[in-house]
């Protein structure tokens, strides 16, 4: 037994798709996704330290960024509206995942790096501020995914309500000041200049951050 089996896990995280089942102009595997998030997370936990005067753990969080969706290797990356259908699916869901990843770390970890790996690997969206960060930089990820297919003109609305539900979750979070630094400083750029969608997104944006909703 050696940490072979996780190192090579990084090659199944590079061939699942993000958003499965969709036409896409630019594909974007797991791995991407979790290597992106690493560097948002960065980025944020830099502004909440400078701005908001917080003590970031950074080990936390770059294990936390880099590792979260590492259990994708063993179940895909479902889609969204699926994994969430009822809550008894989703429960069903992380059962599977947190069974099928007990017995990975049992039969593919060295025992000393065992207890190590398992908090690793866990749900990393906590209440800890490296969680919620996360859980921000998470759906910052697919807000960008969703805004570049929607630039290049991709028509299928599941691009719409990916960027509409990654603000949602996104403003849940606004007690952050990373988050209001984004709202604030880095939000708007993604409005300039003209392309399809433009509009719409505004909108959405205009209503989810300021109005509260998105009537």
């Amino acid at each position: 037994m050696g940490l072979n089996a996780y190192i090579q896990g990084f090659n199944s995280l590079e061939s699942i798709d993000r958003a499965p089942g969709y036409f896409k102009y630019h594909h974007h595997s797991v791995a991407d996704h979790c290597f992106r998030t690493a560097e948002l997370a960065q980025m944020m936990g830099d502004i909440e330290e400078v701005h908001g005067k917080q003590k970031i753990n950074w080990k936390a969080l770059y294990e936390k960024s880099l590792n979260h969706d590492y259990t994708e290797r063993f179940i895909g990356d479902i889609k969204t509206p699926v994994k969430y259908a009822t809550p008894q699916l989703r429960k069903m869901i992380g059962d599977v995942e947190e069974t099928m990843t007990t017995k990975f770390i049992k039969d593919e970890i060295p025992e000393e790096f065992q207890e190590i790996y398992t908090k690793r690997l866990s749900e990393a969206k906590d209440d800890t501020l490296e969680g919620k960060i996360l859980s921000v930089c998470d759906k910052l990820d697919l807000l960008y995914e969703a805004y570049g297919e929607i630039e290049l003109g991709n028509p299928n609305p599941v691009y719409i309500q990916m960027f509409k539900e990654s603000l949602e979750t996104i403003k849940k979070f606004d007690d952050l000041v990373c988050v209001q630094y984004f709202i604030k400083k880095i939000l708007p750029d993604l409005f300039k200049g003209d392309f399809a969608g433009k509009d719409k997104m505004q909108w959405i944006a205009f209503s989810i951050l300021l109005l509260g909703n998105d009537e």
